[in-house]
């Protein structure tokens, strides 16, 4: 079934895997474990911990006991500026369809589009990595518990 609000996969795999780290204070967490936990591609994961680390938000640290570790703290760190690490920064809600194609003096959404980008993006602006880690538990190691 279709979904009127999704998010790319990448930016999905961004905001779960630094609200994980933000629940994992003073340890590195690997790509693979990432990976295993969120249901996703090792290289995928890889590569999205690498935009997130390129935009200072998580350190990396390399070798066999390397991993990935929030670089502030995570009360500090917005899921807006996750999102944006990895997908570039949010326009303005425009046209559903891509460009005004319907000649109407007014749109026939009637600025719903505009009212729900807004709130979304306040949303992503005010949440933060650390309400959102609040009450994770990790039950091993390098496998954290879904952050959802």
């Amino acid at each position: 079934m279709a979904k009127l609000v999704r998010f790319p996969e990448a930016a999905s795999l961004g905001i779960h895997a630094t609200v994980i780290l933000a629940g994992q204070r003073n340890s590195l967490v690997s790509a693979k474990a990432l990976a295993e936990r969120l249901d996703a591609s090792e290289a995928h994961m890889a590569k999205v911990m690498q935009r997130l680390a390129h935009a200072g938000i998580v350190d990396s640290t390399r070798g066999p006991k390397g991993g990935f570790a929030l670089a502030r703290p995570a009360g500090e760190v917005t899921l807006l500026a996750v999102y944006e690490a990895i997908e570039g920064a949010v326009e303005p809600a425009g046209c559903v369809f891509g460009t005004p194609v319907c000649g109407r003096k007014s749109c026939i959404f009637r600025g719903v589009t505009e009212e729900l980008d807004a709130r979304l993006r306040a949303y992503l602006a005010n949440a933060t990595l650390a309400n959102l880690a609040e009450g994770q538990e990790t039950t091993h190691g390098d496998a954290p518990d879904h952050p959802d």
